[in-house]
């Protein structure tokens, strides 16, 4: 239904992101911070100062996506290093937001 398959790339801004912000405001953000184009069909992903929700924009068939993962306990360990992004797989996105510790350039660890 979605489309998004192994070659779909996900570009993960680190960092805090405005949870306040919807299709237009992520957009800018996919387009003036990350520097990709937001209709690309490529999946982009943003979370809050609490690290407790991600929003996800993707674009696709004539439109735009935006999903909220808001956390039931704890929190996600969202990347704050000093890139403006972080690019991933699906699959690493998946895993992060199930609880696992990414850290750009070495394997997915688990969090506790």
């Amino acid at each position: 239904m979605f489309g998004i398959t192994s070659e779909t790339r996900v570009f993960l801004r680190t960092g805090v992101t405005d949870g306040r912000l919807s299709y237009e405001g992520l957009r800018g953000l996919v387009s003036k911070v990350i520097e990709q184009e937001a209709r690309s069909g490529h999946l982009f992903a943003f979370c809050n100062r609490q690290e407790n929700r991600v929003k996800l924009l993707w674009h696709h068939e004539g439109g735009f996506y935006v999903a909220t993962k808001r956390m039931d306990r704890g929190t996600i360990s969202w990347p704050r290093n000093a890139a403006v992004a972080v690019c991933m797989s699906a699959g690493q996105l998946q895993a992060l937001l199930q609880g696992v510790e990414f850290k750009p350039g070495d394997a997915v660890a688990r969090r506790y």
